[in-house]
């Protein structure tokens, strides 16, 4: 855990050290309206292996730590994790944190990462954790996709990855929402499917 946190950029280090200083207060500050921030992969990338190692040092622990030393690791390792939640934009990420958040029964923490999807993931994310292997974070990733805008979903068409993920979203507009746009989108698809059948 030490050599993660050693290995860490100053500015990487600087977020958790901030959030740690304002005690539980929101790690990143949203952008003020009109002003972009760039995203940093890399500090997504760095801070996710350090919340990976405090986790797992937090499991190994068990009873080799007080009660106050149980606590400060579960403190920082939350606190990073908030951190993760309040700027990343990476489909791995998010489901580590999904995860997390169901492993610890925090259901609260799950509705809140599900609220930052449609705003902050690109449509290609949304469904790379449609496939996740996790049930939840498959689910929240389908559900983000069926509350997309059907012309979104018509863009992930095209895309030999996507398609069969944007279809499915389609069908449940169609079905579930009673989308009239969804539900011609799929006809369409239907027919193509049958006269592509026929030859």
């Amino acid at each position: 855990m030490a050599s993660v946190w050693e290995g860490l950029r100053s500015t990487t280090r600087s977020l958790v050290e901030r959030a740690l200083q304002s005690s539980g207060a929101p790690a990143v500050t949203p952008p003020a309206r009109g002003e972009a921030r760039p995203y940093d992969a890399r500090a997504d990338w760095e801070l996710s292996c350090l919340l990976a190692a405090l986790d797992e040092r937090s499991a190994e622990a068990g009873g080799s730590l007080d009660a106050e030393q149980s606590r400060e690791l579960f403190r920082m390792a939350d606190t990073t994790a908030l951190v993760l939640q309040g700027q990343t934009q990476s489909a791995e990420v998010f489901a580590q944190l999904v995860a997390r958040a169901h492993r610890l029964h925090d259901y609260a923490r799950i509705d809140q990462l599900a609220d930052t999807l449609a705003a902050r993931f690109a449509p290609s994310e949304i469904c790379e954790l449609a496939r996740s292997n996790d049930a939840v974070v498959r689910a929240l990733g389908q559900e983000a996709l069926a509350q997309a805008p059907t012309a979104v979903l018509i863009g992930l068409l095209a895309d030999p990855v996507d398609s069969e993920i944007a279809r499915d979203a389609l069908e449940r507009q169609a079905a579930e929402y009673g989308s009239e746009d969804a539900r011609r989108v799929v006809q369409i698809l239907e027919q193509a499917d049958a006269a592509e059948d026929e030859l």
